[in-house]
């Protein structure tokens, strides 16, 4: 680990972990011994999205029986937790990978099948507290963005290469922002002007197009444009789309997955894998349902939960999160 990390805090003191009670208590019943198609191994648990360690550090804390695969991209993650994890020596494995890579992770390590998927979405704290990474509209740093600061385009060189309609899209698909094509206009213009480089220029030419009215609610005008900037450069949502279907895929019968978005456009895309995975296949019309077409998922939310009083007041930053949870039913033709 180098000088940087060791002169941070400890990670447990900069992070609140999201919903943490309630993820155990759902994950628990699947991760006890002599879980369900463990086959008289330790029950494996995935967290995707491993972040700075906070749901991994009490899933192996309080789940004593259970084995970890800990997944993320973001090199600084991977060392933090890390350093946070090692107490639990060979229960944890970490693996530096994007969460659509679940199937690839696991084939790797010779596990067939897992009793436990965690997915916490979006942004982690590590990033929106790291200044230099770009990802928060309050403080000027490098538009950045990345989740993996060593590969892909940046969100600099989004704004001043992309042109007023690709920006505009960005803008409005993924930021659901009504004013995208004059913030779009705006940025085309200036960046002829000079290049974008940091993020408390872009943020105030957000504020700058968008109407006096509108700016009076919803918080920070800009908020929704860097979302979308985060978006598209971490293709986050294409990779989404892979891994739910991915992590449904990768559970036993009795494995169960817990899916925590933070926003519309990822929490649609859950809901859907999960609403088809409970939903019989059957033809209409016939007597009795084959057991092939039977419901490959069982629901274990009613629609989406969200944080209480307790839960924000201890930790803010969870306001948005909407929490849905699913338990494997029915094998894949030709699992057992």
């Amino acid at each position: 680990m180098d000088d940087g990390l060791r002169e941070q805090p400890p990670t447990s003191s900069r992070h609140v972990p999201v919903l943490l009670d309630r993820c155990v208590e759902l994950l628990a019943p699947a991760l006890q011994p002599g879980a369900p198609g463990a086959g008289g191994r330790a029950p494996v648990v995935v967290d995707t999205t491993l972040g700075m360690g906070g749901h991994s550090e009490a899933l192996l804390e309080r789940l004593p029986a259970a084995r970890l695969v800990a997944v993320d991209r973001d090199p600084q993650a991977i060392a933090l937790a890390g350093a946070r994890l090692e107490r639990f020596g060979d229960r944890a494995t970490l693996v530096r990978a994007v969460y659509d890579e679940l199937p690839d992770v696991l084939a790797d390590l010779g596990i067939p099948s897992v009793q436990g998927v965690l997915m916490d979405l979006g942004v982690s704290s590590l990033q929106l507290d790291e200044v230099d990474r770009g990802f928060s509209y309050s403080r000027d740093a490098p538009l950045d963005m990345r989740m993996d600061p060593t590969t892909g385009i940046t969100a600099a060189e989004l704004l001043n290469t992309y042109d007023a309609r690709e920006i505009s899209r960005v803008l409005h698909v993924y930021g659901e922002e009504k004013f995208a094509r004059r913030i779009a206009d705006a940025v085309v213009r200036e960046r002829e002007r000079e290049p974008f480089t940091g993020t408390a220029r872009f943020a105030e030419l957000v504020r700058d197009s968008v109407p006096a009215a509108a700016r009076r609610t919803g918080g920070h005008p800009a908020k929704r444009s860097f979302q979308a900037l985060r978006i598209e450069v971490n293709g986050e949502l294409d990779a989404l789309r892979a891994a739910v279907p991915a992590a449904v895929d990768a559970l036993a019968v009795g494995g169960r997955l817990v899916v925590m978005s933070y926003q519309s456009l990822e929490d649609r895309i859950v809901k859907r894998v999960l609403a088809e995975g409970a939903a019989s296949t059957s033809p209409p019309g016939l007597p009795v349902e084959l057991p092939e077409h039977a419901p490959r998922l069982q629901l274990l939310t009613r629609g989406a939960e969200r944080p209480d009083d307790a839960e924000l007041e201890r930790n803010p930053r969870s306001a948005p999160v909407r929490l849905r949870a699913a338990e494997r039913v029915r094998p894949a033709r030709g699992r057992r």
